[in-house]
């Protein structure tokens, strides 16, 4: 991690707000990691950027090394209008994905117009021990200037003991012209290891890039 210098002497107030003159020759460089909110720091693993791509996966980096994995999903495009961003995981290095899983989702969206909003259970995206591709979001606009971001939480996916949990938040501009964020968790129902995730739209290609983050503890 880069370094920051700061000279904070005797400008820190009794209300313990450092001055703008305390901060001084600041320098922040190649930096691969940084904290995260819930304690631990955010490492790097590995970049993939998709352009007109079918599927992006990460078979590698997934390991015992962190108990904690993010995918952080940066101008997510679907090249097909109203399509779901969707994922699945892999106990065999990605050979086959399809592991029986069960998840529930809520969503809420606001339309431009200030006319439609709301704030609800999505039935359309749960899964009940399907070995279907789970849904991160629902029907994704592909006009010019339509994207989406989010992010995917994989938790202890190397356990041979437990079920393997997952948290996403899924930001997009929902075809119509609305915001829609959906906000889902779930399980793979294996004690196997989940050792790689492919990420891909129900019907056609996207665009994007997907950052993979382990989460070292403090």
């Amino acid at each position: 991690m880069g370094t920051i210098t700061r000279s904070l002497s005797n400008n820190i107030t009794t209300g313990g707000v450092i001055s703008a003159s305390g901060i001084t020759n600041a320098t922040v460089a190649n930096i691969t990691s940084f904290p995260n909110a819930s304690g631990g720091t955010l490492i790097l693993l590995s970049t993939q950027t998709a352009s007109n791509s079918a599927t992006i996966s990460f078979t590698t980096g997934l390991d015992s090394t962190y108990d904690e994995y993010i995918f952080k999903f940066i101008d997510i495009y679907a090249r097909t209008n109203e399509t779901k961003f969707i994922f699945q995981g892999s106990t065999n290095g990605g050979s086959s994905y399809g592991i029986t899983a069960t998840s529930s989702s809520f969503r809420t969206y606001h339309d431009e117009a200030d006319t439609d909003t709301s704030l609800a259970y999505d039935g359309s995206m749960d899964l009940a021990q399907s070995t279907d591709f789970a849904s991160l979001g629902r029907f994704q606009g592909n006009g010019a200037d339509e994207n989406a971001c989010g992010s995917l939480t994989l938790f202890n996916p190397s356990s041979t003991t437990y079920v393997k949990h997952w948290i996403t938040v899924y930001a997009e501009y929902f075809a119509s012209d609305y915001t829609n964020t959906s906000f889902t968790a779930g399980y793979f129902n294996t004690t196997s290891a989940v050792n790689a995730v492919q990420f891909k739209m129900a019907s056609g290609n996207f665009d994007g890039v997907i950052k993979l983050y382990g989460v070292k503890k403090s």
